[in-house]
């Protein structure tokens, strides 16, 4: 097999440790193997790097071990080339499993290139993704205290969310802080709707008549006090996120995150999201197919005995899936939209969660060639379908009418001199 990097090192992550194997090509198939482990410590991880480079080390391979391979990633980042290797795609033979025989097989396959590095982000765009994800966690963990607050009003048997749509805004905030506070007068609570919500105070009045318990007041107070520091968390970091993207003048996140907003149905938020996970160098991954199999918007490949079998959705980035179907999910409610008219012809026949994915999908592809392009979205229309398959709607509709016993001319198109 050809030798592709004569000399080349692998590295078994774990939490403490991390074992370090070095491959030298000698003679022929030959090669002169050395292993060492080290702790995980600042100071360890530096006494490996300089053995590396003493024993003259181009290139690196570890696994993506949960979050362990981080650190170490750090600290040999800019003095080898260094590849992540997916964990499922380079497993040992069955009987050999150990920390040293998983360094020395690793290092085999990186020398003579028989690994598919995974896209690691460069430093600037794995800070902002850091925030990012930091916020969009931030923003699960008040979802789930809006289901507990939501839970424990039910227990009580008070019917806000029947009546309010959000019964986190801001009348809904001012009657649960007078619940928890002691107030039990329904009409009282209800004259601190706001806006168009007074219009239902008879229904707020019967919704906000429940038996609340002492011990359920304390829960809501403590509650209520969650929320507010979440809030208050999520603006924080949004002012961050913002900030550092006017910081980066190297990397253009604001003219791609400008670009991303032209599309249909997605914010800023949203944008921001998505430049952060697939960034602005889209040679990275080739062409737009290759990104939406990365990001797994893509249909699974399931073939078999010349059949083709239910591949289902592939395992990709989760993240930049969940943002995309909430940006689909926003974008078909935007009638005389390409998407709007996508989701209705997919729709009825595969049901709306995969008309969601596949405008996903469809979307990607789009983010693909604006950010290598550098041109904002282009809405085809909602007659796009229309327009493209005209003939062949023509000619469904005159068999329709045939079927029904009625005799129909298609117009003869005049010829033009």
């Amino acid at each position: 097999m050809e030798l592709i990097h004569p000399r080349c090192a692998a590295i078994d992550v774990h939490k403490k440790t991390v074992v370090v194997a070095i491959r030298i090509a000698v003679s022929g198939n030959r090669a002169k193997s050395e292993t060492r482990t080290f702790g995980t410590f600042t100071q360890d991880l530096l006494a490996a790097s300089d053995w590396l480079e003493e024993s003259g080390v181009t290139h690196v391979v570890m696994e993506s071990t949960g979050s362990y391979w981080r650190p170490v990633y750090s600290v040999l980042e800019g003095r080898f080339e260094l590849i992540v290797a997916n964990a499922q795609h380079v497993k040992n033979v069955s009987g050999r499993k150990t920390d040293v025989k998983d360094a020395e097989w690793l290092s085999d396959l990186l020398a003579h290139g028989l690994l598919k590095a995974s896209f690691v982000p460069e430093p600037a765009l794995r800070a902002l993704r850091d925030l990012t994800r930091g916020r969009s966690t931030l923003v699960t963990q008040r979802a789930t205290l809006a289901n507990r607050i939501q839970k424990l009003l039910e227990e009580a048997n008070i019917k806000l969310g029947s009546v309010a749509s959000d019964v986190l805004g801001v009348s809904g905030r001012d009657m649960l802080a007078q619940l928890a506070s002691g107030q039990e007068d329904s009409a009282a609570l209800a004259s601190l709707a706001r806006g168009v919500l007074r219009k239902k105070t008879d229904d707020l009045q019967k919704a906000l008549q429940g038996r609340m318990q002492p011990h359920q007041r304390i829960l809501l107070r403590e509650l209520l006090k969650q929320v507010e520091s979440l809030d208050a968390s999520v603006r924080t970091l949004e002012k961050e996120i913002d900030a550092y993207i006017g910081q980066q003048t190297t990397s253009p996140f604001e003219a791609a995150v400008s670009l991303l907003e032209t599309t249909p149905g997605v914010g800023r938020t949203s944008a921001v999201i998505v430049v952060s996970e697939i960034g602005t160098d889209m040679t990275r991954f080739g062409s737009s197919d290759r990104l939406c199999a990365w990001g797994g918007a893509a249909p699974g490949n399931c073939q078999s005995a010349g059949r083709r079998l239910p591949g289902g959705k592939r395992h990709g980035n989760k993240n930049l899936m969940t943002c995309l179907v909430e940006c689909a999910a926003s974008a078909v409610r935007m009638k005389d939209t390409y998407y709007y008219a996508l989701y209705r012809r997919i729709a009825p026949r595969r049901g709306k969660k995969r008309a969601l994915v596949a405008i996903a999908h469809s979307m990607l592809r789009s983010f693909y060639y604006m950010i290598s392009n550098g041109t904002a979205f282009k809405d085809l229309g909602a007659d796009h379908f229309e327009r493209a398959n005209k003939q062949r709607i023509v000619n469904r509709l005159v068999k329709r009418l045939t079927d029904f016993g009625y005799e129909v001319t298609p117009p003869q198109e005049t010829a033009t001199a």
